[in-house]
């Protein structure tokens, strides 16, 4: 046993001494620029449609292309990049609008088309880079038993749990609100971005989730490991579609997804993060 964890250990070091310059990630956590609502915590819309909200769209991609990222990432299911690649196809094309308006009826379905981040952010950024695709990472065959979660804690009289969850839900609600109000695009994405506000997202999960129940009760860290599972694997995605010849990557995903990554990246040798507010500040 002893032979075998010298031999291990000596692979890791060969390993990391072999290990070429890490490829950088810009990593760009975000919110849901569309706002369908789906998420635990009810915030309010912000429009990026006005003409505001365009230009530093445009100014921001800009610098994204100063930076030249040979890869984009984007949460959209892995296992649909057909149908990302031919709304890409629209886009570079030039008729993206006038290809989701005739085929997308229901006003949900378009403003989702027209507002994601993901046609607004990534499918801007990678024309302007000249980029072939966008690559889909999103892992969504997981469960997140969030109403099980509170029935346990309910079930096991964990009050005071309860009550740190609630708070801290009304709390992040009534900040973020009142960011969408009051910050500029560019403003909220750079606080998406701070270390404080990973942070934040992860010590929710380990904090709260994972002590839900009795002692015989799982489903708290059930909920936390399906949380992980779900990273871990768009992790992955990025791991394998990131070829030797790729020096810069870009990753756009909710800030949760990000705050994950951002320590996977810390345990990952092979990557190193980029941050947006150094993008931002590119001259040409």
């Amino acid at each position: 046993m002893k032979k075998l964890l010298l031999l291990l250990a000596f692979f890791i070091t060969s390993a990391s001494f072999a290990q070429t310059k890490p490829t950088e990630v810009l990593l760009i956590g975000t919110f849901h620029f569309n706002n369908p609502g789906a998420d635990v915590v009810k915030v309010k819309t912000f429009d990026v449609m006005t003409s505001k909200v365009q230009a530093e769209l445009e100014t921001m991609t800009d610098k994204i292309k100063l930076y030249q990222p040979d890869k984009i990432f984007v949460e959209w299911p892995w296992d649909e990049q057909k149908d990302l690649d031919a709304l890409y196809a629209q886009y570079l094309g030039g008729k993206y609008e006038e290809y989701v308006t005739a085929k997308y009826t229901k006003p949900s379905q378009r403003d989702f088309y027209l507002k994601n981040e993901i046609f607004q952010l990534a499918f801007r950024a990678g024309k302007k880079l000249k980029l072939a695709k966008i690559h889909a990472i999103d892992y969504k065959k997981t469960d997140f038993p969030y109403d099980s979660v509170m029935k346990a804690m309910n079930a096991a009289r964990q009050e005071k749990l309860l009550k740190d969850v609630e708070s801290l839900m009304a709390t992040y609600q009534a900040s973020t609100n009142k960011k969408l109000e009051t910050y500029t695009l560019t403003q909220l994405l750079l606080d998406h971005n701070k270390p404080e506000s990973r942070a934040f997202e992860n010590s929710f999960y380990l904090t709260l989730m994972n002590r839900a129940g009795t002692a015989d009760a799982f489903v708290g860290p059930f909920l936390v490991s399906e949380w992980y599972r779900r990273n871990l694997y768009m992790y992955s995605l990025v791991q394998k579609l990131t070829e030797g010849q790729d020096d810069k990557v870009m990753i756009l995903a909710g800030s949760s997804h990000t705050s994950m990554m951002n320590g996977f990246i810390d345990m990952d040798n092979s990557f190193q993060v980029k941050e947006l507010k150094d993008v931002l500040s590119l001259k040409k």
